[in-house]
């Protein structure tokens, strides 16, 4: 897949983590139903690699579902198993090379300038602004001055309201957990996490670049 596209596309990737498999499948598929293309199972889930693949089975060899928090080659060989076609990581990690070697695309997490320019150099196919709450979205402003043309994705603490102004401010697309999948991941209510995903693909087609 070419990841940098999809997300530029579909703008927002969804992040799945929790310790109930059968609702962390729950909600990759209501995600999936609500609309939402890019999602990624955390590789801190209980029976992630599990997930995954049933997941995979269920969404067909073209969906955009990744592994996150994907640190170690042997972690991305197995989330390649399971039906992962794109990896996404918390900082430069060794497995970024493994990804390389695998053909998978990284969504490789960096902060500083300096962890920008390793991760691009490591082959990333964007960048994951993490934590992004840590400066917030003026921080993604000053950060492109330098980097122009790196995409960037923000992760952490972004709500709806957040979504839009990483947007405005040069986001490629952001990556949401929590105040997008709220309870869902512990068994809680998909109906509430249908209304929470409208509100959020209406916060990214209303920013600035949107796909029509």
């Amino acid at each position: 897949m070419n990841l940098l596209d999809t997300l530029r596309t579909h703008r927002l990737l969804a992040i799945v983590r929790g310790d109930d498999p059968t609702a962390a499948l729950a909600t990759v598929l209501t995600l999936a139903d609500s609309g939402v293309n890019l999602i990624e199972v955390s590789l801190t889930s209980t029976d992630a690699y599990g997930v995954i693949s049933r997941a995979r089975a269920a969404l067909g060899a073209g969906y955009a579902l990744g592994a996150g928090t994907v640190l170690t080659a042997e972690q991305a060989g197995q989330a390649a198993e399971a039906g992962a076609t794109y990896l996404v990581t918390p900082a430069v990690a060794p497995s970024l090379e493994e990804a390389g070697r695998l053909g998978l695309p990284v969504l490789a997490g960096a902060l500083t300038p300096t962890e920008v320019v390793q991760a691009t150099t490591a082959g990333a196919a964007a960048i994951k602004l993490f934590p992004a709450s840590i400066g917030g979205p003026e921080y993604l402003r000053a950060l492109r001055d330098p980097f122009p043309r790196t995409p960037f994705v923000p992760v952490g603490g972004v709500d709806a309201a957040g979504a839009r102004s990483y947007l405005d401010r040069g986001a490629v697309a952001v990556g949401v957990g929590s105040p997008l999948l709220g309870d869902a991941v512990r068994g809680g209510d998909l109906d509430a996490l249908r209304k929470r995903v409208a509100d959020f693909l209406v916060a990214v087609a209303a920013a600035p670049g949107a796909a029509s």
